[in-house]
């Protein structure tokens, strides 16, 4: 089992909350975070920006990584939102396995 944990900043609660719920019940992620208060400094459109955001840490498979990055494109209301997944080599199996059956495809 490949698990991963999905970066992506919004830009408040209400986007936070629409897209966790949204990842979690479609059973796209098995878990998602929020991290607040996060402030971002980054280039946008030729221009150098700071925004304050939220983080969403969302557990997911790579199995279902291109249907949670498509759906959190189709939610997200930045123009390009970021979405960046990072493999978990490594965690305690029972969490792992949990978030398996959490995102298996209901079919």
């Amino acid at each position: 089992m490949s698990a991963l944990i999905v970066h992506c900043n919004v830009p408040d609660q209400d986007v936070a909350d629409r897209i966790a719920r949204t990842l979690v019940e479609e059973g796209l992620a098995a878990c998602v975070s929020r991290l607040p208060g996060m402030v971002s400094t980054y280039r946008w459109q030729g221009e150098t920006r700071v925004d304050a955001e939220l983080l969403l840490l969302i557990k997911t498979t790579r199995a279902r990584f291109a249907a949670l990055s498509a759906r959190i494109v189709a939610l997200h209301p930045y123009e390009l939102p970021e979405v960046v997944a990072v493999d978990v080599p490594l965690g305690h199996e029972p969490y792992l396995a949990w978030v398996a059956e959490a995102t298996a495809s209901r079919h």
